[in-house]
């Protein structure tokens, strides 16, 4: 770590508030329904995008002097200015009010809920919370948690397992698709996503340790949520909650499962050999 982490200082960040804004456009619900291995259709005007989409929208922008190593913007700015190199999308809440449609002006309102610590045997830990609200002329769409986790570089290689891991959970709803370079390009280049991570192989291999390209977690939880929504006749859940329990990596198959419970619905993506790399709950 190249400097020492001072949590006091990075709490001052906590109700700090930002908005943009962005158009739902054909194009990009196209390039969204092609990523996520939906028919694409000729979509227009008035008619429903993907549910996350909005992870599309009015994305940061910066000048390429302005970027760190690993592709993300230098630290700062809106988002306090955490003294650790990795930065992975670790989780978060969605609820969903309404989809966005072709033609809206959609307004993303954030605010910095929580900066916290933590210290165990993968090293320091830094998570930070933002709250989105996403509206458009018609009112709410989206309330959304989003949990960001910053880490070490020392810890990019997880320790063996000291025994074999659980066998992988039976689904009754799967699906499943090759998790392939140019998926994950398309992925970065719709949400304008510079991290390195998931399209540049030395880069991930050489500098961050991983043995591929990574996936990311939005796309993981993309996934999953409209999987929910399609077995639900098209309707999102009240409620999705996720997280991050493991890395997925390009060059082979991964799977989307759901199975139904009492509450809603248990739903997780998986690797080639069944082991979930997200978890999610969804409730309506």
């Amino acid at each position: 770590m190249a400097e020492k982490l001072d949590i006091g200082h990075l709490r001052q960040w906590i109700g700090r508030t930002e908005e943009a804004s962005d158009i739902v456009t054909a194009q990009l619900v196209k390039g969204l329904r092609a990523t996520l291995f939906q028919e694409i259709g000729k979509p227009k005007p008035g008619d429903a995008a993907p549910w996350t989409v909005h992870w599309c929208l009015a994305q940061p922008v910066y000048p390429m002097s302005e970027l760190s190593q690993d592709g993300h913007p230098t630290r700062g700015g809106f988002l306090p200015p955490v003294p650790l190199p990795r930065r992975m999308w670790a989780g978060g809440e969605l609820e969903f009010f309404e989809p966005l449609r072709v033609g809206d002006d959609a307004k993303r309102t954030s605010r910095i809920s929580d900066v916290t610590m933590k210290s165990g045997s993968s090293g320091v830990l830094c998570f930070v919370s933002v709250e989105h609200l996403i509206t458009t002329q018609r009112g709410t769409a989206i309330r959304e948690r989003q949990d960001i986790v910053y880490r070490d570089m020392s810890t990019a290689q997880p320790a063996a397992p000291a025994k074999a891991p659980p066998p992988p959970p039976a689904a009754k709803h799967r699906e499943s698709h090759m998790a392939d370079p140019v998926l994950l390009f398309r992925y970065s280049a719709l949400t304008f996503n510079g991290h390195r991570i998931h399209y540049d192989r030395d880069y991930v291999t050489r500098v961050e340790g991983y043995p591929g390209l990574v996936f990311h977690g939005p796309m993981q939880a993309a996934f999953i949520v409209e999987l929910a929504a399609r077995l639900h006749g098209g309707k999102a859940p009240k409620k999705f909650s996720y997280r991050g329990v493991q890395p997925l990596f390009e060059g082979s198959e991964f799977s989307i499962n759901a199975n139904d419970t009492a509450a809603g619905m248990e739903l997780w993506t998986a690797n080639s050999a069944g082991q979930p790399t997200m978890k999610g709950t969804a409730t309506w």
